[in-house]
């Protein structure tokens, strides 16, 4: 395989372990172990990792329910920030989500988060609603993001 292969596809509980390790460098609250088997029990949970050169470096978490997809989780390991690589994860969930007739998004982000919503802008997604103190340590409000696909564009 290249050194700079990259790759998407949907990992099961085996990729726990990677998700883990990528949480862990990424948030100040991570997911833990138990919160992922759990996931992984949900039939609507879908979690995709992003590969550069086979080494696990991004995953998104997400569901589908009622015909829309929520995104839970999106984390790149910081010395692979910056390469656009959550942009091009999340348009392979995007577009796999809208062929199973899902052709609308939703996430929260932290209203600090400025990497995470231009890269939101980017794709598409619009700001529609606030969550006061949805985040903590460090308390924080959350914004409410949506993604309309089709010819009308953005909520």
């Amino acid at each position: 395989m290249e050194p700079d292969r990259i790759e998407v596809s949907r990992v099961g509980a085996e990729a726990i372990d990677s998700l883990l390790a990528i949480d862990d460098a990424s948030f100040l609250r991570p997911w833990t172990r138990a919160m992922y088997e759990s996931a992984f029990a949900s039939a609507v949970t879908r979690v995709h990792m992003l590969t550069v050169g086979g080494l696990r470096v991004a995953y998104c978490s997400a569901s589908i329910v009622a015909g829309e997809l929520h995104i839970s989780n999106v984390a790149v390991l910081p010395a692979f920030r910056g390469r656009r690589l959550a942009s091009h994860l999340l348009t392979v969930l995007l577009a796999e989500a809208e062929s199973e007739g899902a052709p609308n998004a939703t996430l929260e982000v932290r209203r600090s988060n400025r990497a995470a919503l231009a890269l939101y802008e980017r794709l598409g997604f619009r700001t529609t609603a606030v969550r006061a103190d949805y985040y903590e340590e460090p308390v924080e409000d959350a914004l409410i993001l949506w993604r309309t696909a089709g010819p009308a564009g953005a909520r």
